[in-house]
């Protein structure tokens, strides 16, 4: 590849677990690709290592005090990186010019804004962050058509489901010869234990994840199947399927990360390992590939599949999510903010496990679907349904011992 052809990518929460592995995969091949931006929320000293090594020519944090911290710290080192801090400086950095790709990775409904700045201005967009497509699915899709942006999915379940489908697959699933997604998902740690031992769960056995190294918010989304609920939600938008053509498939191996059925009875499905770095590289170098850093797929070692239906009386987060996408406008909206209350207050044990879900029921019940028609339509949901259910955290509590 040539220095003109060198790829400029910015990384939008690069001190989470996708952000490094899309940092391991960038060292990897320094001669396809150089760091343009680096962003994190507070991690301000794991940011100023990742500066040290990549220097970049800008870096964002959420509040001006830690930029002010790492602006000192890195021009006491010498590097000439310009810090800048807000949501603002957020989707500057996701749609300045100097980037051509943008790694939108940072976690929950905070992604949003900057990750539709990406799509707005034309971005090959790596799309880490499923909840920018759950809260605003159509004004984000319609985003990426206005301005050409290239769309690749980097959750391991639609970027298998990407690798499964014809190169072009808009315009109804149907009209390609495709009859149904399957969305696999593990089970989380969690998907033995009984609906009464489900109310005991600890914030440190939810996010125990058997196969995936993750963070701890989508941990918990995993064990209580919200994770797979937005990623059904998700996959609506970016395949133009309808809720009834995703089939949820737990796989507790983790080896399939999903299928996609075909009308005269094939179902192709796509393998490997269960590592990030996988649909990271798989997204950087499309249309072709590269090396990841991740070990062959070793059939004999795996040695069986197994897949089974999920649990939605015991995991009732899939179907609260396949009913708000049925209610389409704002429901994915309110869905989302009430899940994020609900798991940051578990995480705080200030909430049992199983009250995640009743949390969420609640908060759709009470703030019903609205059109979607604008960004700020999206963003009061958003906030009245995050105040909705601190309400109701308060309310549900922790379970009795």
């Amino acid at each position: 590849m040539t220095d003109a052809a060198v790829r400029c990518v910015t990384v939008l929460g690069s001190t989470g677990s996708i952000g490094k592995n899309t940092l391991d995969v960038i060292a990897r091949h320094p001669d396809r690709y150089r760091v343009h931006a680096l962003t994190a929320h507070a991690s301000s000293e794991a940011l100023l290592a990742q500066c040290l090594v990549h220097r970049p020519a800008v870096a964002v944090l959420s509040a001006e005090a830690d930029a002010a911290w790492l602006r000192g710290e890195l021009k006491a080192k010498g590097v000439a990186t310009t810090v800048t801090a807000g949501v603002e400086a957020l989707c500057e950095v996701a749609r300045d010019s100097a980037a051509d790709t943008v790694m939108a990775a940072i976690v929950g409904g905070a992604g949003l804004l900057p990750a539709l700045a990406a799509a707005d201005a034309g971005k090959r967009v790596l799309l880490a962050n499923k909840e920018a497509l759950v809260m605003s699915g159509a004004l984000f899709m319609d985003a990426v058509a206005a301005s050409g942006a290239t769309l690749l999915p980097i959750d391991s379940e639609h970027n298998a489901i990407y690798q499964c489908l014809p190169a072009e697959h808009r315009g109804g699933l149907s009209r390609h010869g495709v009859s149904q997604l399957l969305l696999t998902a593990s089970g989380g740690p969690l998907r033995h234990l009984s609906a009464e031992a489900l109310e005991r769960v600890t914030p440190e056995q939810a996010c125990a994840h058997p196969n995936w190294s993750m963070g701890r918010k989508i941990s918990v989304d995993s064990a209580t199947l919200m994770n797979k609920g937005l990623e059904l939600i998700e996959a609506c938008w970016l395949f133009d399927a309808a809720p009834e053509q995703v089939q949820v498939v737990v796989h507790p191996q983790s080896v399939v990360h999903s299928m996609a059925a075909y009308a005269d009875g094939s179902v192709i499905a796509q393998m490997g390992n269960p590592d990030m770095r996988t649909p990271i590289a798989y997204g950087l170098a499309w249309p072709e590939r590269i090396d990841a850093g991740v070990r062959a797929l070793d059939l004999f070692q795996v040695a069986r599949l197994d897949f089974e239906s999920p649990d939605e009386e015991r995991f009732p987060c899939l179907r609260l999510a396949r009913e708000a996408m049925l209610a389409g406008g704002t429901a994915p909206a309110v869905l989302n903010a009430a899940n994020e209350i609900a798991v940051d207050a578990f995480l705080d044990r200030r909430l049992g496990f199983a009250a995640i879900a009743r949390v969420v029921d609640d908060v759709l019940e009470r703030e019903p679907a609205a059109p979607a028609a604008s960004l700020e339509a999206i963003v009061d949901a958003d906030r009245r349904a995050r105040h909705l259910a601190t309400q109701r955290v308060s309310h549900h509590g922790m379970p009795r011992r």
